[in-house]
Formats: structure tokens, sequence, C-alpha cells
């Protein structure tokens, strides 16, 4: 996962730490910030959420490379 793909995805769209906080049910700001830092994990159900906001496939934003599967 690249904490750093989904600041920069974020950035790009000008939408505020603040604002993911507030989607996100935080009631303050460092609540999504330690998420993007690393300092706290991120739930898969957060995962979702926050590609919903950024209107990105969640693969796309938390993950460096599609996973196939070999048979």
């Amino acid at each position: 996962m690249s904490l750093q793909k989904l600041k920069e995805a974020r950035l790009a769209q000008g939408i505020s730490q603040t604002f993911m906080a507030k989607k996100l049910g935080y009631s303050y700001p460092s609540g999504y910030a330690n998420i993007e830092t690393g300092r706290n994990k991120l739930s898969l159900a957060n995962a979702k959420k926050i590609a919903d906001i950024l209107q990105m496939d969640v693969n796309e934003l938390f993950f460096w490379e599609r996973v196939t599967r070999n048979e």
C-alpha cells in the first residue's frame, strides 16, 4: 500500500484532511492524518470509503500491483 499515493490523490483533487476526517466520521482532522502518515492502520472499510470519496478504485489507490490468479 502506498500512503504517498493516497496523499497525492487527495491533494490533486483539492480535498483537505479536515474534509476527509469529517466524511470518515472522525472528530478531528488528526484522525484522518494519522491514517495518511501511517500512524494508524487503515481498515478495509475505511479504505473503501476513502476510495469512494476520491472517486477512485480501491485497488488502484491502495495496491501497487494487480493481484492475478494463476491457474
